[in-house]
């Protein structure tokens, strides 16, 4: 199995979470990616390091505006007076702005909360890098996959909540996205994502909404009571061309490894009758009972039994490190998905 990271993804050290009326440290610390590279090395699959994303790349499957946002936001918002050490919005632009015709400011402080759905994002000096390495990373992983078999990406920060045009919970450009356009590009007439995080991924959904030629497949928990809190019901199945081409599965809270395994399967099925050339699984360990933003509660075992299902199809394989926030079983959990999968 190829492996690929970017040494880049440690300069991205967002401070800033909120959670419920609380500002509190962020869970998306640089240690998430020391954890997860002591596992490949334990395994003996030492990454390569690929070039980061260019913006040709990015503009594959993100808005040009808003790439262009990322790249200077920093210096944007360091240019303030009185300002705090990361760009975090005041608001964002509400259905009714929108509807009547709202337009993106030039000031720094209105463009961030255009280009954000949350708090949950905040961006700092090295973020950009960061994240273009990410997204050069989960590139180079589907350019392996294009020629066969399987790759990990280990991408940090993660991606699968971020729009075309737009970054939200923790992510910024959407690496599984960017991972399934490239196969798409490099000849896979269809390809399907099976994105197993905790958390809906209403970014890739939303960017392969009106699309047939790309199924979006999500497990996750019931947004109902957990983010993105707004769309990752079953009834989201796409528009236009799209429609059925989208299927969400969410699960009640608590739900443990034979009900998160049974709703795998499910999708499992989905993608076998799509019949796709090539697979991306945006990988998520944060429905780990030991989670610290807990929802569900898959063991360890659940996720070496994930991995056996998934990599039974045979497609060729992108795997795209999402999300995951225990330090200190992330290693683990990784090395029991890989040790898993079967080629």
């Amino acid at each position: 199995m190829q492996t690929f990271a970017h040494p880049s993804q440690l300069r991205h050290t967002p401070q800033f979470f909120l959670q419920r009326g609380q500002v509190r440290a962020n869970f998306e610390v640089p240690e998430r990616a020391g954890a997860l590279l002591s596992a490949l090395h334990r395994l003996g699959l030492v990454p390569a390091e690929p070039d980061a994303a260019t913006r040709e790349a990015l503009l594959s499957v993100h808005d040009a505006g808003y790439v262009d946002f990322l790249e200077s936001a920093a210096r944007g918002w360091n240019g303030l007076q009185e300002r705090g050490p990361e760009a975090v919005p005041n608001m964002h632009p509400s259905p009714e702005m929108l509807a009547q015709g709202a337009v993106c400011p030039e000031s720094i402080i209105g463009r961030v909360g255009w280009y954000t759905a949350d708090n949950a994002c905040p961006i700092g000096t090295g973020t950009w890098e960061a994240a273009a390495g990410a997204a050069g990373v989960a590139l180079a992983a589907a350019d392996s996959v294009a020629k066969g078999g399987t790759a990990y990406a280990l991408c940090r920060p993660p991606g699968h909540h971020a729009y075309a045009g737009r970054a939200g919970g923790h992510c910024y450009l959407n690496n599984s996205a960017l991972a399934a356009q490239r196969l798409r590009d490099a000849g896979a007439n269809r390809v399907a994502t099976l994105d197993i995080d905790a958390h809906h991924g209403n970014g890739t959904q939303g960017i392969f909404w009106d699309r047939a030629d790309v199924l979006t497949v999500s497990v996750h928990g019931d947004p109902s009571g957990y983010y993105p809190w707004y769309v990752g019901h079953a009834g989201e199945t796409g528009g236009g061309a799209g429609q059925g081409f989208n299927l969400n599965l969410p699960l009640r809270r608590g739900s443990s490894d034979e009900a998160w395994l049974a709703a795998i399967d499910a999708g499992l099925e989905r993608i076998k009758g799509f019949a796709p050339d090539a697979l991306v699984v945006p990988l998520g360990f944060d429905a780990s009972e030991h989670e610290p933003l807990s929802f569900l509660g898959v063991s360890a075992d659940g996720f070496a039994r994930a991995a056996e299902k998934i990599s039974a199809l045979g497609l060729p394989t992108v795997l795209v490190q999402e999300g995951g926030y225990n330090v200190e079983v992330l290693g683990t959990l990784l090395e029991r998905f890989l040790t898993a999968w079967k080629e």
